[in-house]
């Protein structure tokens, strides 16, 4: 069978780079199948998608050697316009592809670009918005849509233009976890129906992997590290040793002294042949040590029976209570929508509550301005640009103590002072500019930190980011935490962070709090995260499976065991870039 991408000794090199960022790729992906490209941030992975939609040469200037042929054709001589006939791209960020004013326009911009008789045109727009689903959104404005629905839009945008091959970017970077499942879902649904040619960068490997694929192409360092079937990957340690998570199964099953054997067909727990490893999983769970860690009885920050609207009468939060205690580390979660960031805004005050109050250190904070919560409270927002606007590193910083009028030569010392613990000291006088994504998180951390706050809350601290970096991120946090007793809290559709680095899971779903409990309860109660949009935890079923009776214990020492092994310097302890 012909290719229908092939890459043949295939090098790149971006015009404004010294080095190339692909090196010697060999790959070929053949009609109708459905490839999984996996790779660390900066791994090249995302060139690769460039060099298939055509977005490499023509807005990525470089050099290439070698030759790459999608479905025969050469893409440098196709032009972005006739690549776009051939590969349809679903991106990262959805905002990026709407045109249209209602979903309707949207999706059918590419029929009227190529003037279909409108007849033709409106029984196509009917035909895929059945596909995906959002049939019963077409009158509504793509921005009045949540992250799911824009995902599904952005599908019958390129589904309509009858594109043989599908080509998804980090699809799932910014949906719940349920609504991640539908995702893919959806692509499998397209795989079998339209018969076409999927290819899927996804750094969440795991999540991906809830539908079958037929391949994992692993890149690392600009080359091709592995293209093997998923069973066979998950038996090796190339996700290790290339700094991608494992399922959370796999890597229990590797605490418990198991070999992973291809045969077992791990791709999923659920239909996972464990007959094998069962008695090594039970003895490893009676043997693991167990401490339940002592938490503060000081209030931190106690939010009161608290209730909001935007419009008059459409409740978006209902009688939402909890206490956060001092030196705490809690996460925020809940399906797309469900109130989250605007219990972060009331929190702050940048929205009134219609009634309930929000205390701070035992104190009723309600005719507290934004300023004045502000030195008490950090927000750090999900990406570095919504926050950053000096261009100097060091002005930054400054910026919070500056406009407060304290003194130029206290600045000074605590800038230098704050920047130090965030390891951000040597880069002092540099152009934010110059930061890599990481070490701008650590910008935005340090503008907050340098304040002193008693509570810090992040959206979304690890989103779009590799397991290296996640993990850089988090220990930094913890640290933090650790050291000098600031409270935080991380609203996150990541259960992983979830497990690994918070005690405590405030759960809102429809406005409401459903469950102020332990992560491993909250990701054992299926009733619970159906309700959420929550992903129980596949350490749960590999649980009940393997006949633990208590899964949530089975979760509880697995994740003292990983955090025992992070401060030990284990298998995933390496030197921080950020």
């Amino acid at each position: 069978m012909t290719p229908i991408i092939e890459f043949k000794d295939y090098t790149f090199k971006y015009r404004s780079q010294v080095e190339p960022t692909l090196r010697d790729i060999n790959l070929n992906i053949y009609p109708g199948e459905k490839v999984l490209i996996v790779g660390p941030s900066g791994s090249g992975k995302s060139t690769i998608a460039h060099c298939m939609n055509g977005l490499v040469p023509f807005s990525f200037a470089g050099d290439s050697t070698g030759t790459l042929r999608i479905k025969g054709e050469d893409p440098a001589k196709l032009g972005i316009f006739g690549m776009s006939k051939l590969v349809g791209t679903v991106l990262q960020d959805t905002n990026g592809q709407f045109i249209g004013l209602t979903v309707a326009e949207d999706i059918a911009f590419a029929l009227e670009n190529d003037k279909v008789p409108q007849k033709e045109m409106f029984q196509k727009v009917d035909e895929v918005a059945n596909v995906v689903e959002v049939d019963s959104l077409l009158s509504h404005a793509p921005w009045e849509l949540s992250g799911g629905q824009k995902q599904r839009v952005s599908m019958a945008g390129v589904m309509v233009d009858d594109v043989e091959i599908f080509l998804f970017d980090e699809p799932l970077a910014n949906l719940d976890p349920a609504t991640g499942k539908r995702a893919i879902d959806l692509i499998d649904k397209i795989s079998g129906t339209r018969k076409a040619t999927i290819v899927i960068i996804e750094h969440r490997l795991e999540d991906a992997l809830y539908r079958d694929v037929d391949r994992i192409v692993v890149v690392g360092e600009g080359r091709i590290v592995a293209d093997v079937k998923p069973d066979a990957l998950l038996a090796g340690n190339v996700l290790i040793d290339q700094g991608i998570r494992e399922p959370l199964y796999i890597t229990a099953l590797k605490h418990a002294g198991c070999t992973v054997k291809e045969q077992s067909r791990p791709q999923h727990i659920e239909s996972m042949e464990l007959e094998p490893y069962k008695e090594q999983v039970r003895k490893w769970f009676k043997g693991a040590a167990f401490e339940k860690k002592t938490l503060n009885t000081e209030s931190a920050l106690c939010v009161n029976h608290l209730d909001f609207s935007y419009v008059e009468g459409r409740p978006v939060l209902k009688d939402i209570h909890f206490d956060i205690r001092k030196k705490e580390m809690v996460s925020i979660v809940g399906k797309n929508g469900a109130g989250k960031s605007t219990l972060a805004g009331l929190i702050c005050g940048f929205l009134k509550p219609t009634s309930g109050a929000i205390y701070l250190n035992g104190e009723d904070i309600s005719d507290q301005s934004i300023k004045e919560r502000g030195e008490k409270i950090g927000l750090v927002m999900q990406s570095p640009s919504q926050m950053i606007s000096k261009p100097l590193i060091f002005e930054e910083v400054a910026l919070g103590l500056s406009v407060r009028g304290v003194p130029e030569e206290e600045i000074k010392e605590r800038v230098y002072e704050t920047l130090k613990i965030c390891g951000l000291y040597p880069f002092r006088n540099w152009p934010v500019s110059a930061l890599s994504y990481g070490q701008k998180k650590r910008v935005t951390i340090a503008s907050i930190l340098v304040m002193n706050p008693d509570v810090i809350i992040l959206d979304e601290p690890t989103a779009g980011q590799d397991y290296r970096h996640y993990t850089e991120i988090m220990e930094f946090l913890k640290s933090i935490n650790e050291k000098f007793g600031i409270t935080i809290v991380m609203i996150t559709h990541d259960m992983h962070l979830m497990l690994e680095y918070t005690d405590r899971a405030i759960v809102i779903a429809d406005g409401q709090l459903l469950a102020d409990d332990t992560p491993a309860n909250v990701l054992t109660n299926e009733v619970i995260a159906d309700k959420a949009y929550l992903k129980k935890t596949s350490l749960y079923d590999l649980a009940v499976r393997c006949g633990i009776p208590e899964p949530s214990q089975f979760v509880e020492r697995f994740i003292h065991h990983e955090r025992g092994q992070r401060e030990g310097g284990g298998r995933n302890g390496k030197n921080s870039d950020l």
